[in-house]
């Protein structure tokens, strides 16, 4: 398994732009696939974002598509989340998680065994 810790969480107002990074310490990083996921009080943990292991490929939640973008650095065992265009519901608690699949792509909490401590994001509007 790998260790993850989350950082760059923090206030901003909506419409504002907020980048997650998430730094990983293990063996075979560049053979996980990485998430980013969130939780709202009150709710349930919710996917936000994966980049497959090996070709980069990357899939969304529709509420953050085309203003998020997740990205990773495999020199830099890192994974980011860049957040766009920023509104009040994205107001969470983000983490990033790690997992293995024989599929490229997976997005169910269950599917990955490492996860990070979170970081807090709040979206004022």
């Amino acid at each position: 398994q790998v260790q993850l810790v989350e950082s760059g969480g923090g206030l901003v107002q909506a419409g504002g732009s907020l980048r997650l990074s998430c730094a990983a310490s293990g063996r075979s990083f560049s053979n996980y696939i990485m998430g980013w996921f969130r939780q709202a009080p009150g709710k349930e943990r919710e996917f936000v974002a994966v980049i497959s292991a090996g070709a980069g490929i990357t899939h969304y939640a529709d509420s953050v598509k085309g203003r998020f973008t997740i990205s990773r650095d495999n020199a830099k065992n890192s994974i980011y989340l860049q957040m766009t265009n920023m509104k009040p519901e994205d107001t969470a608690v983000y983490y990033c998680a790690a997992g293995n699949s024989p599929y490229s792509i997976i997005r169910h909490p269950a599917q990955f065994a490492s996860w990070g401590q979170g970081t807090q994001v709040f979206v004022s509007s």
